[in-house]
Parts: structure tokens; C-alpha cells; sequence
């Protein structure tokens, strides 16, 4: 769309340019090549009559206008976005919709996946789209480019808003033939095993579960690092070690392979799972609707695809 002849998709890149300082970095952020990048920052420099970002060594500076401009730009997007999103009626059984989703694998196999399964049935047109928690997808939802962040509430961004959706237990998961499972767990038998934990993403970023674990000094002999909770029970199986592991995920792979577990051997926190969308979606309806279709799944006595549909249809 061209607005006094600029196309108003430039002011988009122009932020996300200014936010990264980087060419790369921001084509990366946006989907397009360096040279499309490059090719549209030109056309701002030349609509605006200004150099906008200025080179020096590997990093780009923004001019004194370009600082003036980011604040209103800043506005205008969000501004833009609001208008966009809202919609004044949504009817899940009839809306062509794409839902844009920040989740871990633990979130999608054991909660997300049931409810893909309801909304075949009950939203034929609907399409979840799932991105996995890291620093360039947080960065997109605080830009309002995805829907929704489902993540341990202390791991949150500051500045959006936020609501509480489930609370998760952490248990010990292991190999169903595991003879540890054949009696009550000790803290010394826990202590004693080999264990799997995970680290997320391309800084290995603590689990709620290791932060914890550590904050009550309790150790654990770690023989393997996973990079995604449900690649945990591969590790498990044929083997004595054991894991801590959420336990819905837990109900859910014990589905699939043979997986047992078993109450923590001391006190642990539960984990507050919650939700974060852009504040300009905040009056969206549709967000509203997936939030609780969420909730609803989440907090509900059935996996059971067909189950979940009748509670959509009934609760929503």
C-alpha cells in the first residue's frame, strides 16, 4: 500500500532496522535478502532526504532524524497494527485465520497438538502456527509480527500484557523398567542416577526446572543435554537415568513409549504457565477466543480430540 507515495511497507523495515542496527541481522527478522533489504533502506534514505543510518566498522548508526522519526514511527505501527487485528466479529467455524504462536515443544505436544486436533472440527480454517521461545521470536511479538507467547510466567517480557493460563507440576520421568519406579523415590536414589536435562536455544538457556533445582541446591549428575523437551524420553528409554519433566508432558509420551513417573523426592515449586500478546490486541477477538480454547484445553479432565470439541462448542 502506497500512502503519499511512499510504500508504507518501508516504514516496517525502516523499524526493525533501526531496532537491530544491522542489515543482516534485520533481513533475517523480516524474511527478506540483504540486498531486498538494502534496495528498500535506499528508497527510504531517498524519500526521506536523509541517510537514516550511518555506517561505522560493522555497526550502523542512526542519523539525528532517524532518532526524531523512531518515536512516531513507533506509534504509527502500533497504531496500525491495532487497526489491523481487530476485527468486529469472529466466528470460529467460519474465519480464515492464521494464529502465530510462540511455544516450547513441551507446550505444543502437550496441549497445543490436542487442540489442533478439536479445531479440525470445530475451526476447519484456522492454522496455528508454532515458533519455538528465543530471543528473535520475543523480539517479533514486542514488533506485534506474532500473536501470542505461551511461556513460565518469570520468563515473560516486561512490557506486554500478560495472563496466567495453567500451573504445571514437575516430576521425574524415566525409563519404565527403571527399578526405581518400583518403590517410593528417594532424594539419594534421585541424586545417585544419571539424569537428562535440557538447555533452549542457541545461548542453552536454563529450564524453569534446572533454575529452580539449583535455587534449592540440590545437584544432579547430568549424562545428557537435550536441545527439546520431548527429545527427553528418547534419551530415557533402555537406560537408568532419569529426568524431571512436566507432567502432562509426561502423560503424554507415556502414550507413545515406555515411560514411567513419579512425585519429586522433595518440595518444588509448580510452574505458572501464562500467555503474552501485543497490547494493541488486546480488544481482538479471535485472540481472545484462542486464549481460552487454550485455557480450556489446558485445564480440562481430556485429551481426547473429540472431547475438546464438544467443551469448545459448549464453553466458547
Amino acid at each position: 500500500m502506497r500512502y503519499k507515495g511512499l510504500n508504507l511497507n518501508l516504514l516496517h523495515a525502516l523499524d526493525v532496522l533501526l531496532e537491530t542496527r544491522n542489515v543482516s541481522r534485520a533481513a533475517e527478522r523480516l524474511g527478506l535478502t540483504q540486498s531486498a533489504l538494502s534496495a528498500a533502506l535506499a528508497q527510504l534514505r531517498d524519500y526521506f532526504g536523509d541517510p537514516l543510518l550511518v555506517s561505522d566498522g560493522r555497526r550502523m548508526y542512526p542519523t539525528v532524524f532517524a532518532e526524531q522519526l523512531r518515536n512516531e514511527l513507533g506509534q504509527f505501527l502500533d497504531a496500525t497494527n491495532a487497526v489491523l487485528s481487530t476485527s468486529r466479529v469472529f466466528d470460529p467455524a467460519t474465519t480464515r485465520r492464521i494464529f502465530r504462536v510462540i511455544a516450547s515443544d513441551y507446550v505444543v505436544a502437550a496441549v497445543l497438538a490436542p487442540l489442533t486436533e478439536a479445531l479440525s472440527v470445530v475451526a476447519p480454517n484456522i492454522r496455528l502456527d508454532f515458533a519455538q521461545p528465543d530471543e528473535v521470536a520475543s523480539e517479533a511479538l514486542r514488533a506485534g509480527e506474532l500473536d501470542l507467547l505461551i511461556s513460565p510466567q518469570e520468563f515473560m517480557l516486561p512490557d506486554s500484557p500478560t495472563e496466567d493460563l495453567f500451573q504445571e507440576e514437575i516430576v521425574v520421568a524415566g525409563w519404565s523398567q527403571n527399578p526405581v519406579f518400583a518403590q517410593t523415590l528417594d532424594l539419594e536414589a534421585f541424586a545417585a542416577a544419571g539424569h537428562v536435562s535440557v538447555a533452549i536455544g542457541r545461548h542453552r538457556e536454563v529450564t524453569f526446572a534446572d533454575k529452580h533445582l539449583l535455587a534449592l541446591g540440590h545437584a544432579r549428575k547430568i549424562e545428557c543435554v537435550a536441545s527439546s523437551f520431548t527429545t527427553v524420553p528418547w534419551l530415557l528409554r533402555g537406560t537408568y537415568r532419569l529426568a524431571m519433566m512436566h507432567r502432562r508432558l509426561a502423560q503424554t509420551m507415556a502414550g507413545y513409549l515406555p515411560l514411567a513417573f513419579a512425585p519429586l523426592p522433595f518440595e518444588f515449586p509448580l510452574m505458572q504457565e501464562a500467555v503474552q500478546y501485543h497490547r494493541t490486541r488486546a480488544a481482538d477477538p479471535g485472540l481472545r477466543w484462542l486464549i481460552d480454547a487454550i485455557r480450556l484445553v489446558a485445564n480440562g479432565p481430556s485429551t481426547d480430540a473429540v472431547q475438546i470439541a464438544d467443551r469448545l462448542c459448549r464453553a466458547l
